[in-house]
């Protein structure tokens, strides 16, 4: 297997792992301290209106359920989770690959929190950066968080490909 292809499939399983990591950090609150975890139907939900030129809407949630959105949505999740890692991995080069470091992780995960709040939030009609949640503070601290646990988990299992 040629650098590239080596490159890309160990950025693909970090992917699958980051994103692992936010999804068990994510049931980690919800069991513990009862914060509900992201539901990813409704992701599976935009994107399914999409194809009916549907890119935004005032309230996602009170949006007609679509067949297998969540399905789409969850399978959506772990895509963009392992779009993310080839992005990083093509950011901070192979080196990174052979000697993982914790802050360009860290860094790049809390830079993905741009894309809800500035691309997602709105099209589900909850505003930029969750403005026009119930409590856009709280909203955005969990996006937050949740997109640290993903920078986490891209160092983690970077280490764990590194040692395989």
């Amino acid at each position: 297997m040629n650098d590239l292809a080596l490159s890309l499939a160990r950025a693909i399983l970090i992917g699958l792992g980051a994103t692992l990591t936010t999804d068990l950090w994510a049931l980690l609150l919800k069991r513990a301290f009862k914060i509900p975890a992201p539901n990813y139907c409704l992701v599976g939900r935009w994107l399914r209106y999409m194809p009916e030129g549907f890119f935004t809407h005032s309230n996602i949630a009170s949006a007609p359920q679509k067949s297998a959105e969540c399905t789409v949505g969850w399978i959506a999740h772990y895509l963009i989770g392992i779009t993310f890692a080839i992005t990083f991995v093509a950011l901070v080069g192979n080196n990174w690959l052979q000697h993982p470091a914790l802050i360009p992780a860290i860094v790049f995960g809390v830079g993905t929190v741009l894309m809800p709040f500035f691309i997602m939030q709105p099209a589900f009609g909850l505003g930029f950066a969750a403005s026009k949640t119930p409590n856009p503070t709280q909203a955005r601290l969990r996006s937050l968080m949740n997109h640290t646990s993903f920078g986490a988990g891209l160092y983690l299992f970077a280490l764990l490909v590194k040692w395989l």
